[in-house]
């Protein structure tokens, strides 16, 4: 329990790499002493009152960093690199800000211990020492430390795209494109524009939108 108590643990998770609408979020959670008293759990299982609940408590208690990239940061990096490869970079963004000895990261990619090592290769060259990184396929729903970081996340996620709604003064629903509200906010958008004339905040890389302008 000594030797616990001196590791500088941290957990990460993203909220919005799928969505057509809006910015992505990735954040870091250090570990803390009451974590798993809070209750918490994979953000998307939690009512958005229990989320903001949860984020506050969380916030309060430990160190707290959150990455956020926009819709067009993502469709201009998107054109020299892939999903996975972005998702590296802003998880790598978070650990590095930690400096810690060991992170639990909810795997970005479909080969969970290839997302480790590519984590563990840019703390190296950015100057980091030995880490250990745990990466594992819905770890928010293992890790209590990795469900906080879910919680905030999403938290910010979800404040960004009612913050976007308030500016715009639409309805866009979750941003997801599957979601109905979403659909059609962006069939009404898009009709009438090219690609583009689109609003700095609907990603324009997402095929989605390529359908909806040329059908």
């Amino acid at each position: 329990m000594h030797n616990q108590k001196k590791i500088r643990e941290i957990g990460i998770d993203e909220a919005g790499k799928g969505p057509v609408i809006g910015s992505m979020f990735v954040a870091g959670v250090r570990n803390f002493v009451g974590l798993e008293e809070l209750g918490v759990k994979d953000s998307k299982r939690l009512s958005p009152a229990k989320r903001e609940y949860l984020a506050k408590r969380i916030e309060d208690a430990t160190e707290v960093y959150v990455v956020e990239m926009t819709a067009s940061e993502i469709d201009e990096r998107r054109k020299r690199h892939t999903m996975n490869e972005i998702m590296v970079e802003r998880f790598s963004d978070v650990i590095v800000q930690f400096h810690p000895d060991r992170a639990i990261v909810d795997a970005a990619d479909v080969k969970p211990e290839r997302f480790a090592a590519n984590l563990r290769a840019n703390y190296e060259k950015a100057g980091g020492g030995a880490i250990e990184i745990i990466s594992e396929f819905k770890a928010d729903d293992r890790y209590p430390l990795v469900s906080a970081a879910s919680i905030v996340a999403k938290v910010h996620r979800d404040r960004s795209i009612r913050a976007l709604e308030a500016n715009i003064g639409a309805e866009i629903g979750s941003g997801y494109p599957a979601d109905p509200k979403t659909v059609k906010f962006l069939k009404e958008l898009l009709k009438t524009k090219e690609l583009d004339d689109i609003p700095f905040y609907v990603r324009k890389s997402w095929k989605t939108v390529q359908s909806f302008i040329y059908t």
